[in-house]
């Protein structure tokens, strides 16, 4: 059992309850000491898991929650904020725990604009302060399988790769009506998945091309704002890729069974194509193809285990000194990849992504 030596703090009470979870770990040096919810009333509602906010915090030890996020970010307990609000107070809130002198961990995306991303690149690179995007996917069992077999050059050079974010956001909306009444850009906000998946595999896209629509089937939100997406991509390497964004439809069958919430991808090799957690390898002219299925050593494949994996790996990365696996740089070159998306949608052309964030 090590010291909790390392304070959290939690902004945004949604999906941020799962961060309280590590208080129990007793092989994490990190303790949540502190929220700030500005919705006092989402204390008592009921999460996913059964009981209230109030009744988490609570559970798990945390006696502290803040009427106001500066007093939050004054005590002296708390050495790292994990922002878990809506997208749109991302660049205020990361803004004022970095000059706080706090590290970050933002839910993606990181910021909704290119000129937030180039500001808070500026800021994390002045303080030498920590940012990790907590882009979940980069956590699943399933996906951090596929990027081994990737690794270990079993799939051979991509040569084409397809991904989606699929996902029936009515119920969500139920659940978190800001993002209808803001509302939320499903373009940062849903395509940055699918969007960081793929540069995990290929890496920086040089060129997009992009449609975008609206479904209609969601009245809430509002008319004049696309939330449906089918985007092409050219990446720096030569590979051609598709992503789709979908979130104002019915959700389709066998989409948004474990371990993928929705997220899925497919990569076609010279050694062998996947789709998901299955995989052919190269059979021509040795017989039948056979299909196999991808094991992830670990199975944890719901968003607590994600959540409990990027939170020890930004631990690991406080304590030896070492870069985020997405950091500032990385959650601003996918903000610059949706904002080329949308001058893509806009000017209907095809639209070169910026390098500046790229090392």
């Amino acid at each position: 059992m090590v010291q909790k030596e390392i304070g959290l703090g939690i902004a945004g009470l949604g999906l941020g309850t799962l961060l309280m979870r590590i208080n129990n770990d007793p092989t994490s040096r990190l303790q949540v000491r502190g929220v700030y919810e500005p919705d006092r009333a989402r204390l008592h509602q009921r999460y996913d898991v059964g009981k209230s906010v109030a009744a988490l915090l609570e559970e798990f030890g945390v006696d502290y929650a803040a009427d106001c996020y500066k007093d939050m970010l004054a005590r002296p307990d708390i050495d790292v904020v994990g922002i878990f609000s809506p997208c749109v107070y991302h660049y205020e809130q990361i803004k004022q725990a970095l000059l706080a002198g706090k590290h970050v961990i933002v839910t993606k995306p990181m910021v909704v604009s290119l000129d937030e991303a180039r500001e808070i690149v500026e800021l994390v690179d002045r303080t030498g302060l920590k940012l990790l995007v907590a882009q979940s996917m980069r956590w699943n069992s399933m996906f951090r399988a596929i990027h081994a077999l990737h690794e270990a050059d079993k799939l051979g050079r991509i040569m084409l790769a397809e991904a989606y974010y699929v996902h029936d956001m009515r119920p969500v909306m139920d659940r978190s009506p800001w993002r209808y009444q803001i509302p939320q850009d499903f373009m940062y906000g849903g395509v940055c998945h699918p969007v960081d998946l793929l540069r995990w595999f290929l890496g920086e896209v040089d060129e997009v091309f992009a449609y975008g629509s609206h479904g209609g089937l969601d009245t809430r939100y509002p008319a004049d704002k696309q939330n449906n997406f089918i985007i092409s991509l050219k990446y720096q390497n030569g590979v051609i890729a598709r992503v789709l964004g979908a979130y104002d439809i019915i959700h389709p069958p066998a989409l948004w069974h474990r371990p993928f919430h929705g997220v899925g991808l497919a990569l076609y090799g010279t050694k062998a194509s996947l789709f998901n957690d299955r995989i052919v390898y190269e059979y021509y002219g040795q017989g039948k193809p056979v299909e196999e299925a991808i094991t992830p050593a670990d199975e944890k494949e719901d968003h607590a285990g994600e959540t409990m994996g990027f939170l020890k790996h930004f631990e690991q990365c406080l304590v030896n000194g070492a870069k985020p696996l997405v950091d500032v740089r990385d959650g601003a070159q996918v903000v610059a990849i949706c904002s080329a998306c949308w001058d893509s949608i806009h000017t209907g052309q095809p639209v070169k992504v910026t390098r500046e964030f790229q090392r």
